[in-house]
């Protein structure tokens, strides 16, 4: 009987011993593992931003602040039955060309936002080898990025031009398609610059 009760508290002692060995460990594999973690983390701080072709997310949400224009509220189709011009941007999401330039399409949509529809069209979402018809803004894609187009209620082109636009021409087309005043003629729409923008935001 003494030997049974023997057997069973060597037994206990190397149970003991072995889950002791197990928990030291499974806690060194722990701190292994983070130390790895978090020195890859220093060792590649940003993978891409706006100075390079890489993709980092949506060029609206990140660059120009402005998740609302993505995706799309209305197709060109709606809009154009609803009597509403339209600024078609057509983009990708890794141009450094794109992430620049969707900051002037935000600000474009600040001043003609409610009157006019803005549709952001990224180029992969397109079918190249499609027909698309005159009401669809796959129609209008000449095959760079950017590419702005300004479509008046009627469904006539009143500018279609590739590559970083400035402000001031999308803003002459918006003025023509609404009938405004030429900007020599009437107060110049000032364009605010990024920290007066993002203070007005903050109060």
């Amino acid at each position: 009987m003494s030997q049974i009760l023997l057997d069973r508290s060597t037994v206990s002692i190397w149970l003991q011993f072995l889950q002791s060995l197990a928990t030291r460990w499974l806690k060194s594999v722990a701190i292994v593992t983070a130390i790895l973690v978090f020195t890859c983390l220093l060792s590649n701080p940003a993978l891409a931003g706006i100075e390079d072709d890489k993709y980092d997310g949506n060029v609206f949400v990140l660059y120009a602040g402005n998740g609302s224009l993505v995706p799309a509220k209305i197709s060109l189709a709606d809009s154009l039955k609803a009597n509403k011009p339209a600024l078609i941007v057509f983009y990708i999401d890794d141009s450094t060309d794109c992430k620049k330039y969707s900051t002037t399409i935000s600000q474009l949509q600040g001043y003609y936002g409610k009157a006019a529809s803005f549709i952001p069209v990224t180029v992969d979402s397109l079918a190249l080898d499609k027909k698309y018809p005159q009401t669809e803004a796959g129609y209008y894609y000449g095959g760079t990025v950017p590419q702005t187009v300004v479509v008046d209620k009627n469904g006539k082109v009143r500018l279609n031009e590739v590559g970083v636009i400035s402000f001031e021409k999308v803003d002459d087309a918006m003025r023509n398609v609404f009938d405004l005043l030429p900007r020599k003629d009437s107060v110049e729409l000032k364009r605010r610059s990024f920290n007066e923008f993002n203070s007005e935001l903050s109060q």
